[in-house]
């Protein structure tokens, strides 16, 4: 029996970021009344602005980002290549090389800057014009209730969904208000991502960097750019955020040992706190969690995004096949199976993650002694890198699939 309220839709998705949209890409070819909820009005949704963060997509996220219309609306000058990658522990001259020829592509994978992966996202949203977006508005509270769940609007309204999506991010307010619990894992340390010039090339190969005190990564964009990240802990990034730009510029070169010669400030400088989240559930009775609300990984190896746009490939497939043979797209066993697959991909790489950090952040001489260990084994295997390699380029397939706009399930 339905709910009375201001608004019904049959879909109702919480959080306006790259996932959310990509939901509602997602389903527009089916037959769902469809709403995307967010604080921030639509003006800036459309004009996202500079965070910092270069986001690391492989090239099975970028036929998902093809099918949903989003890859088309991004500008070609700001896709960069990834075309190998270096692992270094400490001050070894030679690192664990990951290249394009391992992977057996021409590049492994694609820097994409996070702004403009939601401005375009966004994009393709409106001109889809198959979802309702509810902007400038919070969600203040939920009635939870079967089969109509109801959002309490703080602009008064209610609204009544029969699946209700979380895509608010990893500290979800909406996945907390269906009773789902989260480990955090709060890692001590701070993130301070810019673009700096830089005086020698970089070959589009991505660095991570792991030294006994701080982890750097460079992430090279095209001309001579690249997207500088530097974790430390949090009193230490705080100063070398309010540095001069010509006293963090030396500092940046120094840090990086003057590798790529000079180093120049060009751009915002940002900071993000590193705080790991395993929700307890993805599921409970007409509610599911996608992107950062149904895991929240460390960035040290750049899968966040990419497991985002699978547990949205993965649940849009799940609905589609219930609707398909006229089934409930809310059914508890449509959003279980979908759980089910979503943890499979994404358990190992949270659990890989969560070790690599406490390895390489471990500054005791056992750790360091065995973190070298590590990666000269690693090094000298060539099964495993490629393995890796193959898992950025589609050829070693590892998560779920994704839903194509016109209906077909892949």
């Amino acid at each position: 029996m339905s709910t009375p309220a201001d608004l019904e839709f049959d879909v109702v998705i919480v959080g306006a970021g790259p996932a959310g949209l990509c939901m509602a890409l997602a389903l527009q070819s089916m037959d769902l009344a469809v709403a995307v909820i967010d604080p921030a009005p639509g003006t800036q949704l459309a004009e996202a602005p500079f965070d910092g963060r270069e986001i690391a997509l492989t090239h099975a996220s970028r036929r998902r980002l093809e099918q949903l219309g989003v890859w088309s609306r991004l500008p070609v000058s700001e896709v960069s290549a990834l075309r190998d990658a270096c692992v270094f522990n400490e001050d070894a001259e030679e690192p664990l090389r990951i290249t394009h020829e391992d992977g057996a592509a021409s590049q492994l994978g694609f820097l994409v800057p996070n702004h403009l992966i939601r401005r375009a996202a966004f994009a393709a949203f409106q001109a889809s014009g198959r979802a309702t977006l509810l902007d400038s508005v919070l969600v203040d509270g939920v009635a939870r209730g079967r089969p109509w769940h109801r959002l309490q609007l703080a602009d008064g309204r209610q609204v009544a969904a029969r699946l209700v999506i979380a895509a608010d991010g990893r500290f979800s307010q909406t996945r907390r208000a269906f009773g789902i619990a989260a480990r955090m894992r709060d890692f001590g340390r701070s993130m301070l991502v810019c673009r700096m010039s830089l005086e020698r090339e970089h070959d589009h190969v991505a660095w991570e960097w792991f030294g006994r005190t701080q982890t750097l990564a460079l992430l090279p964009l095209n001309g001579q750019r690249a997207g500088v990240v530097i974790t430390l802990p949090h009193t230490e990034i705080e100063r070398l955020q309010h540095l001069s730009t010509a006293a963090f510029d030396e500092e940046v070169t120094v840090r990086y040992q003057g590798r790529l010669g000079a180093m120049r400030l060009t751009g915002e400088r940002c900071v993000y706190p590193l705080v790991g989240v395993w929700p307890d559930r993805l599921t409970a009775p007409g509610f599911a969690a996608i992107g950062d609300a149904a895991v929240g990984m460390h960035p040290v190896t750049a899968h966040g995004f990419n497991l985002g746009l699978a547990s949205v490939g993965s649940l849009a497939a799940r609905m589609r096949i219930a609707g398909t043979h006229g089934g409930d797209v809310a059914a508890d066993a449509v959003l279980e199976a979908y759980a089910r697959e979503h943890r499979r991909a994404s358990l190992p790489l949270y659990l890989a993650t969560t070790a690599v950090v406490g390895l390489y952040t471990d500054t005791r001489a056992p750790a360091r002694l065995a973190r070298r260990m590590a990666l000269d084994v690693a090094s000298r295997l060539a099964p495993f890198r490629r393995r890796v390699a193959r898992e950025l380029t589609g050829l070693q397939p590892v998560l779920t699939a994704a839903v194509e706009p016109g209906g077909q399930v892949r």
